[in-house]
């Protein structure tokens, strides 16, 4: 295998409900929801700043179309982080998460390795990580 991971897609329960919080809440630029017309289709795309591509599909869309019971499709066993400049960037992206309706886990503060990072859950349980790590800054 040569990795090439360019699509992270996050099972949801209620695809408008997590568009307006990643699109309306978060500020995440997108064209909404598309593919309606196919059963199992609708999903929303969010085109980050790296290339890679979030995308929101709803839990029984998933579980059609990878063959998996609905029941084992969860939320929230890994983490995603957005690395972002400062510490103070990270507090504003955590108090903009709360504002969009997340839960906050571990509230921002300076970590073991030098870095500083908080932790939020979206409406469907996804772990973030807001995080600026010296030395890993991302580009403009």
């Amino acid at each position: 295998m040569k990795p090439f991971i360019n699509v992270i897609t996050l099972s949801v329960e209620d695809l408008e409900r997590s568009l307006a919080f990643y699109r309306d809440g978060l500020g995440l630029e997108t064209e909404g929801i598309f593919g309606t017309e196919f059963e199992h289709g609708a999903v929303v795309f969010f085109h980050m700043r790296s290339g890679l591509i979030l995308a929101l599909w709803p839990k029984e869309s998933l579980s059609v179309e990878a063959n998996i019971p609905l029941s084992e499709i969860r939320s929230g066993g890994m983490t995603i982080a957005n690395n972002v400049r400062s510490k103070a960037e990270v507090d504003d992206v955590m108090a903009q998460a709360v504002r969009a309706g997340a839960t906050i886990t571990d509230p921002a503060r300076d970590r073991f390795f030098g870095g500083y990072s908080g932790f939020f859950r979206d409406p469907d349980g996804h772990i973030w990580e807001v995080i600026w790590n010296p030395g890993m800054e991302p580009e403009e």
